[in-house]
């Protein structure tokens, strides 16, 4: 039941995004990036958990160049497909970033592995979702990857969504992680029941 539910959310909510018109999202997309960048968990973050736009998704690579030029540890995520869990790898350079048998940018697979319980040092994770609701709960694609690795993560995690795809509740299950913020083109709202 919950399965079918979530599944008629994505597909409409993907269907939205579809037809928005190219410059809308240019322009919500930059906004996001700015008001992720004025974020007081960003600044003093040293670990920027970062993810790569897929088709769709909200791209925030903006945000990904400034915390390198500020000298931040900069990571990007490997999807392991059939174990359904993520490793982050730390990136010097955007350009290490290489295209996968899914068509997802990813870093080098020899790149060094973020630790998230030895690393101790302050973390941000921006977490791409479809949908999310006003308790920081996500609806993505429907593989359990970012729900099994916040589990473990302890730092600071940013749902990274559009002002109007926030629902006043998605449907959930058992292992469904809340995120801390939400952030939009509009500003940026803490969650009601964050995890922590």
């Amino acid at each position: 039941m919950i399965k079918k539910l979530k599944d008629d959310i994505r597909e409409e909510y993907k269907q939205r995004r579809v037809e928005m018109p190219m410059e809308e999202r240019h322009r919500r997309d930059e906004a996001i990036c700015r008001i992720a960048e004025g974020l007081v968990s960003f600044r003093y973050a040293d670990y920027v958990l970062m993810y790569a736009a897929t088709e769709g998704e909200i791209d925030i690579m903006p945000v990904a160049r400034l915390a390198l030029e500020k000298g931040k540890t900069v990571l990007f995520p490997r999807c392991d497909k059939k174990t359904h869990t993520m490793t982050y790898h730390e990136v010097k350079s955007l350009d290490e970033l290489a295209v996968d048998s899914y068509g997802i940018l990813e870093p080098p697979v020899d790149a060094p592995v973020y630790n998230c319980t030895a690393q101790t040092g302050s973390a941000v994770c921006f977490v791409p979702g479809l949908v999310y609701d006003k308790s920081g709960f996500r609806l993505g694609y429907g593989k359990g990857f970012y729900d099994r690795y916040l589990s473990n993560f302890s730092g600071c995690t940013i749902g990274v969504v559009y002002s109007d795809y926030i629902l006043p509740t998605v449907p959930r299950g058992r292992f469904d992680v809340s995120v801390d913020i939400l952030l939009t083109e509009k500003g940026v709202k803490v969650t009601k029941n964050p995890k922590k």
